[in-house]
């Protein structure tokens, strides 16, 4: 049974700093694409951060809207991925959700979203202004 479980969101203020993390259980993650997805109020789910091994090791994908503030990596030990997030802004506060992929490249999360099967449970992020 695969489960995922994210945790690491909270309070902080725009400018600040945040680690999310995603501990994967019954997968192997050199099997499977892990992608960081968050829907706000309102809007509709939005693909964030995506890291795979599938073909090429440590393969990423970022939304533009995260490019050079979000940094996705993976400790396979752990069977653990994590979202770090810098320079937060109000419009990233959501629910941030994990998700994973059997057998999907890291682009795969723009491209085929809904092949995502398995979810974790969120967690939220506010930032405030």
């Amino acid at each position: 049974e695969v489960q995922l479980q994210a945790f690491g969101g909270g309070l902080v203020q725009a400018g600040g700093a945040l680690r999310l993390s995603c501990v994967a259980s019954g997968i192997s993650l050199d099997k499977y694409a892990i992608g960081w997805f968050r829907q706000a109020p309102g809007k509709e789910r939005e693909g964030v951060a995506c890291i795979s091994s599938v073909e090429v090791p440590g393969d990423t994908y970022y939304a533009d809207s995260v490019k050079g503030r979000f940094t996705i990596s993976s400790d396979n030990a752990k069977n653990t991925v994590y979202l770090q997030m810098n320079s937060l802004k109000p419009e990233d506060t959501a629910v941030y959700y994990c998700a994973a992929g059997w057998g999907l490249i890291a682009p795969a999360m723009r491209i085929m979203p809904s092949q995502f099967d398995d979810w974790g449970q969120g967690t939220l992020v506010t930032v405030s202004a």
